[in-house]
């Protein structure tokens, strides 16, 4: 028996998803909008402000109590699971939105545990995973920012590596620069790490009190070849650190590998995100008694909250989630899958033979990110995907309604969503969903659509034939994801199951299942909120890294593992962890590095070796150059946790026949036309 809760929260873009244990072992599930806040309708209104609601939530009695309408009133107490509830003042309209004010996974940790917001949340085992630093990046959220860089680079954020974002176009986008001010600085190593020019501490001091006086408290440093000699860029940070700024992120800390580009994006990165994850991890911390909460990097390990860094947090939704449809894998039997997780504001998808891949470079938005990261494909398609008319086309994405003010259906004056579009097409229930909607308002944007549509001159048939484009936009958009991933790496989606997660993967799945020839699809008994089960599965997680760039022949690679493998395992503590073997080859000349694995360091130089000329033929279609160097770029080591042992998966027989809708307060599964359903013994 559990001697304290164990909860588990995933803030997207849009939901907030929470599953939970107690202390007697009994699961407990909730699902909140990502601004924190509770929708309720109501059904009736009382004497002494007692309303009457049609809460679907098990909400322990006065747990409520404290939350602020949007009108301004308060609950004094809540009765029968939340169906009844009492405010100090009126309430306006309909719908009842209720809000503590607090971040969102503490609103989720107090609902599921019951305990009111004049309370600390108890000691617990609290995991967190989150696009809160995503997010901040595509709405340009950041804190401002000053770049310390050597002198002779303050072009660099704005030139970069000179890329054009639209190949063949005259006319170029104006890239964006993260940092308000860029400041070149004495201070310069060479290639081997010796000093050339020392920094000059008079004038940095007097550099970062002119930042400090415009209202700049966050930094960046970035130095070249900094990598070779870390403390040089921390000298420059200390002294801006006693300056009075708060926040320093150098980039041989954030990112110790060559590539002076990479290294400095990165460490703006982090710095520009760096205030806004404090403040959401400060307000988790806050609300609890005891502990600190343990949140999700993007490379699906555990970090404790006063270890983690902005940097690791762009894909830590979606890592749960890739983690929690693993564990489902493995019980269901089944090695080869294509993880298929749509949301409220995007849709990621991640494809499963073995081990979890990784990827060492991100671009979101218009920042770059030197970190390891699960191998996730995501696009900007989900539930709340805005459907439109552009340009003489129909849309759909990459524009979402977001929590707020969210679908049309929501009754807050949003657009048109892909959510919308199946509630209108019979594939949701109104009465069944998690918070209450609404088809007037829904019908009422498609006939603006309509209009805007006549407008230009075309037109549809009818309502059901712009509801089913609709659908079938976004469902291409979505199988196209999963060729990317599949296709596009040599693997046949045909060959894979379609694992269905998310608040409306299991809607879409089957479509898009017969978009790609895939003849199975599973979807878990948690599937819209597999995002927060998933952190459950997780492990705590440490990661070494060693930049070589030597030729591969001769190198001492067993020796240098191990040494990266004992310095992980210090770091983790554990004794008997699990440890993964990673390196990183090309050819001597080629830019482009191949990520291979071994299941032992012993004998490393040999299987590497006949490792890469494989992988190097699968990915190019033809054999490696012969009589050119095999380079080794990096040696990486991954230690963990030993996973818990799950129990297995066992399907009965066929229970129903498509098409069907399949509904309940987290998620909504559509069985097509043509498709058979089974029932696993655990859901």
């Amino acid at each position: 028996m559990e001697t304290q809760w164990k909860v588990r929260v995933d803030t997207g873009g849009t939901f907030t998803d929470a599953w939970a244990l107690d202390p007697l072992g009994r699961e407990r599930r909730i699902k909140v909008l990502s601004d924190g806040s509770l929708v309720l309708e109501i059904s009736a209104r009382g004497e002494g402000g007692w309303l009457d609601t049609k809460c679907t939530l098990d909400l322990s009695d006065d747990v409520l109590t404290g939350f602020v309408s949007n009108g301004g009133s308060r609950v004094i107490s809540n009765r029968e699971q939340g169906r009844r509830i009492r405010m100090d003042g009126p309430v306006e309209g309909n719908l009842l939105t209720l809000r503590s004010g607090e971040e969102p996974p503490v609103v989720a940790a107090r609902l599921l545990m019951g305990v009111p917001v004049s309370k600390k949340l108890p000691a617990m085992d609290f995991r967190v995973a989150t696009t809160r630093g995503t997010n901040a990046l595509l709405e340009r959220k950041g804190a401002p920012t000053a770049l310390f860089i050597t002198r002779g680079f303050t072009d660099l954020p704005i030139l970069r590596d000179q890329r054009r974002t639209r190949l063949f176009s005259l006319s170029q986008p104006e890239l964006e620069v993260l940092p308000s001010r860029i400041i070149g600085i004495k201070g310069r190593l060479d290639a081997c790490g010796e000093i050339l020019e020392a920094p000059d501490e008079a004038e940095i001091r007097a550099a970062a009190r002119e930042c400090l006086t415009d209202g700049i408290r966050v930094a960046a440093v970035a130095l070249l070849h900094a990598w070779r000699r870390p403390e040089f860029e921390e000298q420059v940070a200390g002294w801006l650190m006693e300056e009075g700024f708060e926040i320093v992120s150098t980039s041989s800390s954030v990112a110790p590998v060559i590539g002076f580009l990479g290294r400095m994006e990165t460490a703006v990165a982090d710095a520009w995100l760096s205030p806004v994850m404090k403040r959401f991890i400060g307000g988790v911390k806050s609300a609890m008694s005891a502990g600190e909460p343990v949140l999700m990097t993007s490379a699906g390990g555990l970090v404790p909250a006063s270890s983690y860094r902005a940097k690791d947090s762009l894909l830590s939704g979606p890592a749960g989630g890739l983690v929690g449809a693993a564990s489902v894998a493995r019980a269901a039997g089944f090695e080869k899958v294509i993880a298929f997780d749509m949301g409220g504001t995007s849709t990621d998808v991640a494809r499963i033979d073995g081990p979890f891949s990784y990827r060492y470079e991100q671009e979101i938005g218009p920042a770059r990110v030197l970190a390891p990261a699960l191998k996730i494909h995501t696009v900007a398609a989900g539930g709340g995907s805005i459907c439109r008319w552009h340009l003489g086309r129909l849309e759909v994405g990459p524009e979402s309604a977001g929590a707020s003010p969210g679908p049309a259906c929501y009754g807050r004056g949003g657009p048109l969503t892909v959510t919308d579009v199946n509630l209108l097409l019979g594939l949701m229930r109104a009465e069944g969903a998690g918070i209450p909607l609404d088809e007037a308002p829904a019908r009422w944007r498609l006939s603006e659509l309509r209009h805007a549509m006549s407008v230009d001159g075309a037109g549809v048939s009818s309502d059901r034939e712009l509801l089913e484009g609709l659908r079938r936009i976004a469902i291409e958009k979505m199988a196209e994801a999963i060729r990317t991933v599949s296709v596009h790496e040599g693997a046949v989606p045909g060959d894979h199951v379609l694992l269905a997660f998310g608040g409306a993967g299991p809607q879409h799945a089957c479509a898009v299942a017969d978009r790609l020839g895939v003849s199975r699809v599973i979807v878990p008994g948690d599937a819209g909120l597999l995002s927060a089960r998933g952190l459950d599965h997780a492990c705590r997680q440490e990661t070494a890294t060693l930049q070589v760039l030597q030729p591969l022949s001769g190198f001492p690679i067993t020796d240098s593992w191990l040494q990266l493998a004992s310095e992980a395992i210090e770091r983790l503590g554990e004794e008997t962890p699990v440890i993964r073997w990673l390196a990183a080859l090309c050819l001597e000349g080629q830019g482009t590095a191949i990520d291979l694995e071994l299941t032992s360091p012993e004998d490393a130089e040999a299987a590497l070796l006949r490792h890469f000329h494989e992988a190097y033929h699968a990915l190019y279609g033809f054999p490696a150059t012969t009589g050119r160097a095999i380079e080794l770029v990096s040696l990486r080591v991954i230690v963990e946790e030993p996973a818990r042992a799950g129990a297995n998966e066992h399907f009965g027989n066929v229970e129903a026949e498509g098409p069907k809708v399949l509904q309940d307060r987290f998620s909504t599964c559509v069985i097509e036309s043509g498709w058979k359903m089974k029932r696993g013994d655990r859901g």
